[in-house]
Parts: structure tokens; C-alpha cells; sequence
């Protein structure tokens, strides 16, 4: 075998070799659910509060190449309840969910009859609630075969229980800002 002959031989090894990744770099790995539009982020628990109010679902990708894309086209959303849900009286949540609407676009809106899933636990003499979730409702997202981890959305539609730890009848912790 002559220089020219291994030359090109080595080569083409190495253009082959090179070759391997391609086309991997930017497989979709994963999709997940975010209140954002701008930047992925892992929500916690979300709070959809007041009558008629709104929470806006976006789904990311999550890539091969380790980039985040904001996703759009064939996506699909879904809403459940979220097992043993309750309200701040102790009933069940009605299913299917009737105190939330899921727009086809990832849309949330606190719709009638308006709930309360957040219980006050605290006992006089506090005079300040203290707030645990007695209940919530659980959306995924779905696209190109993959479906994301829920997320899951409080609802504080409705007044709470007035008593002397919740003086102003408020329904769950205050809006984060």
C-alpha cells in the first residue's frame, strides 16, 4: 500500500468517525410545562386566583445539544384532578374539572362554580392563616410522542372561610410578585 493510498485511507476513516454524531445533536429528549414564554422554568405548585383569572402554560423542548426551545404546533393539553382533592370544605373536586378551563393553547381560567384549594390550618389565639393545599388539578403537556411531568395549578377563586385566624376571609398564601 502506497502513502497516497493510506493517506486517503486515513482519511476517510476520520471523516466517517467524525460523521457518527451528526444528525443527534438537536434529537428532542424531553418537553416540559413553564409559566413562561422566555425561559424554561420548572414551576412548583401555580395558583390560579380570583374569578376569572388566567394562567398562561407554555411547553419547552429540552434537546440533545442541551438547548431549551419554546415549543409550538401539534401540542396538546390536558387537565385531570389531582387524586384525593379536595376543597377548603372537605368535598371532592368535581370531575372532570369543572372550576378550570384548558384553552387548546395552554390557557387556564378560574371559570364557575369558583373553589377554594387551599385549607387554613392555624388555631386561635393566631390571628394569621396558615396555609396548606387541600387539592389541585394536574395538566401535562403532549407532543411528538412525549408527554411532560404535571404540573400542578391551586385554585383561589373563591372567598375563603372567615374566621378569627383568617379575619379577611383570603383564599391561600398571597400572589408571589
Amino acid at each position: 500500500m502506497n502513502r497516497t493510498t493510506l493517506f486517503a485511507a486515513l482519511a476517510c476513516a476520520l471523516l466517517v468517525f467524525s460523521m457518527l454524531g451528526c444528525g443527534t445533536t438537536d434529537k428532542l429528549q424531553s418537553i416540559q410545562l413553564s409559566s413562561s414564554s422566555t425561559a424554561e422554568s420548572a414551576p412548583g405548585t401555580l395558583d390560579l386566583s380570583g374569578e376569572g383569572g388566567t394562567l398562561q402554560l407554555y411547553t419547552w423542548g429540552n434537546y440533545s445539544n442541551g438547548k431549551n426551545q419554546l415549543l409550538s404546533g401539534n401540542i396538546q393539553y390536558q387537565i385531570a384532578i389531582t387524586a384525593d382533592s379536595r376543597d377548603q370544605f372537605g368535598d371532592p373536586l368535581p370531575t372532570p374539572p369543572q372550576a378550570v378551563t384548558l384553552s387548546a393553547n395552554g390557557l387556564l381560567t378560574a371559570v364557575v362554580p369558583f373553589t377554594c384549594t387551599w385549607v387554613n390550618s392555624a388555631v386561635p389565639p393566631a390571628t394569621t392563616p396558615a396555609w396548606g393545599l387541600s387539592g389541585s388539578y394536574s395538566v401535562t403537556t403532549t407532543t411528538q410522542g412525549m408527554t411532560s411531568p404535571p404540573v400542578f395549578v391551586a385554585v383561589a377563586s373563591q372567598a375563603g372561610i372567615f374566621n378569627t385566624t383568617n379575619p379577611t376571609a383570603e383564599c391561600g398564601p398571597p400572589p408571589a410578585n
